[in-house]
């Protein structure tokens, strides 16, 4: 091949990722190959002692095994370790806005819909709203762990091998669940793949929403956080800015999940069974994304254990009396009028400046039990178990 096009066709920068993995999977393909007595003790020995170097063992090392199920099984065991560290940087920022939350339970501010003001909640049920979905991403997170958990090798290229391999034992060894069933297909899979990245672009999307409210309620419009000094940058021109910075990239590098997503699917999208040069477009696409969640997930809990909530702006933004037109309309449903009517009266009230609340912000929470406390200790406890 011509020295251009070897250039275009390596992969080999890339491919170092998978290097612990390939060791891994080798050790346990060698030692598959001795408990088959296709490897003699000496030979496996000499693998194990030296398999990152070339030995006179290391040739006996390629029986039943092709590059194609090779490189199968060590992207499945790269899968495995990335989700497991996501869970572990899920489980850190879960617990880190559970505390947070905990600290703040009572401290009334206003909730939105559309951006505007609707009704009264507190700082700690805003973070939790924030806490759940990781959560939920953590699942998808363990279930991206067990999509990659089949061993796919003794595939060879495509077609299996005639060699009595020991496909079990190897399996085990390598603390794979089960055995690929049809070899075409196990080459040529790559859909666990796909669930890690979509679990990254799930994650990504949450902290990208985190972020945007970071931002907003760092603004001067909102005044409801003070950034430290930690987790804001200034202005090269504007000596009293201090930017959410942070914030922001957590938001921005959402299109690097989505994107790594989106190219990964492409690639697989159409593809002729079984191996073809195409997949080893993989790795970019999924490399940079778990590379991109793995950060964003360590720095958004930075950022949320230095966030200094100003007590004062939220109590002075929940005091609004029309966060509590709701409450007004229900008490006139408890008194016996039917919804509809109580949300008219409500309103006429409103459009003509005479609505009154029927009781303030404080009594408002106290009616509606939002359990900030009790949920929050909850979801500390779940983080503590995720991964296990």
């Amino acid at each position: 091949m011509l020295p251009e096009l070897e250039r275009f066709s390596s992969s080999l920068v890339l491919d170092y990722e998978l290097y612990p993995f390939d060791i891994a999977g080798s050790v346990a393909h060698a030692r598959g190959l001795a408990k088959a007595r296709l490897l003699s003790k000496a030979q496996l020995a000499a693998i194990e002692r030296r398999l990152t170097e070339i030995t006179p063992a290391g040739a006996a090392l390629h029986a039943g095994r092709s590059r194609n199920d090779q490189v199968a099984l060590d992207l499945r065991l790269y899968c495995r370790d990335a989700a497991r560290e996501a869970v572990a940087l899920l489980a850190t920022l879960i617990d880190t806005l559970a505390l947070k939350a905990e600290a703040h339970a009572d401290w009334v501010m206003p909730g939105y819909t559309h951006l505007q003001r609707a009704q009264p909640v507190t700082v700690g049920h805003h973070l939790l709203a924030h806490a759940e979905p990781l959560l939920r991403d953590a699942r998808r997170f363990e279930a991206a762990f067990e999509s990659a958990g089949t061993m796919p090798l003794g595939s060879g290229a495509l077609a299996g091998s005639t060699l009595p391999l020991a496909r079990r034992a190897v399996a085990r060894e390598l603390g794979l669940r089960q055995l690929t069933q049809n070899s075409m297909d196990a080459v040529s899979d790559r859909d666990f793949a796909l669930d890690l990245a979509f679990a990254c672009t799930a994650a990504s999307i949450h902290l990208s929403r985190l972020g945007e409210d970071v931002v907003l309620w760092a603004s001067t419009e909102f005044g409801f956080v003070a950034l430290a000094d930690e987790i804001a940058t200034g202005s090269s021109l504007m000596p009293q800015k201090k930017n959410p910075d942070i914030a922001e990239l957590l938001r921005g590098r959402a299109g690097r999940s989505i994107g790594g997503f989106v190219a990964l699917a492409t690639v697989l999208k159409g593809l002729p069974l079984a191996y073809d040069r195409d997949l080893q477009e993989d790795k970019p696409a999924l490399f940079g994304t778990v590379e991109n969640v793995l950060e964003s997930l360590g720095a958004a809990a930075l950022l949320v254990q230095r966030l200094e909530f100003d007590r004062e702006r939220l109590t002075a933004a929940a005091s609004d009396p029309m966060l509590l037109a709701t409450d007004a309309a229900e008490e006139l449903v408890r008194s016996g009028m039917p919804f509809r009517r109580a949300h008219e009266k409500v309103g006429e009230q409103v459009r003509d400046g005479g609505f009154t609340p029927p009781w303030d912000a404080q009594t408002s929470l106290a009616k509606r039990r939002l359990n900030v406390v009790e949920r929050a200790k909850t979801l500390r406890k779940e983080a503590s178990g995720l991964g296990r």
